[in-house]
């Protein structure tokens, strides 16, 4: 029970509260809980801290099915239950293999349990493809540890915040405590040095840009008596700013690029024409009868481009093979999109190379890198209004954050409900807009050149290392055993 609430209480250490000391404490009583027991007993331990830390975090995941999507109650709480069970089961197995490894307490507070639990984050990122909310390198937005985020991306945080946590609790057990409180404060300070470090040069002159957030109600969005109205909001917002670049949210036009008004895209184009600049919309298209992408288009200046989603939304955007009737429980229109081509490249718009991604696209950190160093500035669009008034926005903000962290890039966010938000290249939230608002972020977008070294060799250096650490522990302890 204490292990599940440990894993509830973390909660707290991503956004919208960010108090990452309390991630720190949260991991000590589990390093405690690991220490010396055995395998099975790590095992549930694990699951019930990574119970506390879903069901607490990803809560919205029911708002997104009941209260928006109109699936029963009692099932949407089962769904729920499950995605968080099948998620905890990571932690779970991490401290399973932590176990099975014999090994000195400070080794395996440091470098054993921080690299299980990394590598079984890292496997959380990408197996069944891939549900990386609430990684634990998050919580460092704000603190002085995300100096670490471009040398190694989101996982490598995550070593350093499961390894403070094991000299935190070294400390308190007084095993060599003169040295694990200084290699804290050291790991600590070294993240503030690092915060310092300019990765990335500006490249050309700054532009206006302007971020556009409809506030459209998520049960109105695909009503058709709603149609007109939602694209006159769009509109009007479009032709109150002189930015250059223009952002529309994910599928801001709620039907497919075809059946759009030809007359409406011409607006849309020539206001963008008379800015000098270009636009950015969101909107569904399709190719042929049976292939339908959640796409973003260009209009304006430059030649028409588009993108096309790549990493779709298992149960919101897809159903894997077999399952096609989950679709059926909950109302969400345009659940069956087709996905893009892994490399696209990054939209040349209003004098900049620009990576989109879409809504949940941008917690896959390494995927974003594929649009890099090439591109200067990195623009997410999404839909939030799914989740409704909860923990999501704010977390998806959060992720937002460390993206332009690892790639040292400004980063730009769309929504429809909120949080509509400017991200400066160092991670700090230099403008937004409130929730639940019609509104337009005006702001001065700068672009960047060159490559962190995350951009360069994403996930796999800590990857690696914490294979490193496993193997080298489990040589070490079987050698031992042969003597």
């Amino acid at each position: 029970m204490i292990c599940f609430l440990a894993g509830a209480a973390s909660v707290a250490a991503f956004a919208p509260v960010g108090f990452y000391p309390l991630a720190l404490l949260a991991l000590a009583w589990l390093v405690h809980a690991w220490h010396d027991a055995p395998p099975r007993r790590c095992f549930w331990n694990g699951l019930a801290f990574g119970l506390g830390l879903f069901g607490a975090g990803v809560s919205w995941i029911y708002v997104s099915l009941h209260d928006i999507g109109g699936m029963a109650a009692p099932v949407a709480g089962l769904a729920t239950f499950i995605v968080c069970a099948l998620i905890a089961l990571f932690p779970a197995a991490a401290g399973w293999l932590q176990a099975r490894i014999p090994a000195h307490p400070v080794v395996r507070a440091c470098l054993l349990i921080p690299a299980s639990w990394t590598l079984f984050e890292w496997l959380r990122s990408w197996v069944l493809s891939g549900f990386p909310w609430l990684s634990l390198g998050y919580a460092t937005v704000g603190w002085p540890l995300q100096g670490y985020a471009p040398l190694g991306g989101v996982f490598a945080l995550t070593f350093l915040t499961v390894a403070l946590a094991g000299l935190v609790w070294l400390a308190t057990r007084r095993v060599a405590m003169g040295y694990a409180l200084g290699a804290l404060v050291a790991i600590i300070l070294g993240g503030h040095a690092l915060r310092h470090v300019h990765w990335t040069a500006p490249q050309g002159a700054p532009l206006g840009a302007a971020l556009l957030q409809g506030n459209i109600e998520q049960s109105l969005k695909f009503d058709p008596r709603r149609y007109a109205n939602t694209l006159e909001t769009y509109a009007r917002l479009a032709e109150e700013t002189r930015a250059r670049l223009v952002v529309f949210p994910e599928t801001a036009v709620p039907r497919f690029l075809d059946g759009v008004d030809p007359a409406y895209l011409q607006r849309l184009d020539a206001l963008a024409r008379r800015n000098q600049g270009d636009l950015l919309l969101g909107v569904p298209t399709r190719s042929g009868r049976d292939e339908y992408f959640n796409s973003v288009i260009t209009l304006g200046t430059s030649p028409v481009q588009v993108y096309h989603k790549v990493h779709l939304v298992p149960f919101g955007e897809f159903a894997p093979p077999g399952l096609a009737w989950t679709l059926r429980l909950v109302n969400i229109p345009l659940s069956d999109f087709s996905r893009g081509a892994t490399r696209q490249r990054p939209l040349a718009v209003a004098g900049q190379r620009v990576a989109i991604n879409i809504c949940y696209e941008d917690a896959f950190g390494e995927e974003i890198a594929r649009q890099l160093p090439e591109a200067t500035l990195l623009v997410n669009v999404s839909n939030v209004a799914w989740f409704g008034d909860s923990l999501a926005p704010a977390q998806h903000l959060q992720i937002g954050q460390l993206r332009a962290i690892e790639t040292a890039r400004m980063h730009l966010t769309a929504t429809n409900t909120g949080i509509t938000a400017a991200i400066d290249a160092d991670g700090r939230v230099r403008a937004r807009l409130p929730q639940f608002a019609e509104g337009r972020l005006e702001l001065t977008a700068q672009g960047y050149v060159g490559a962190t070294p995350y951009v360069r060799w994403r996930d796999w250096p800590i990857v690696l290392l914490s294979l490193g650490v496993l193997a080298a522990a489990t040589f070490a302890a079987r050698r031992k055993l042969s003597r």
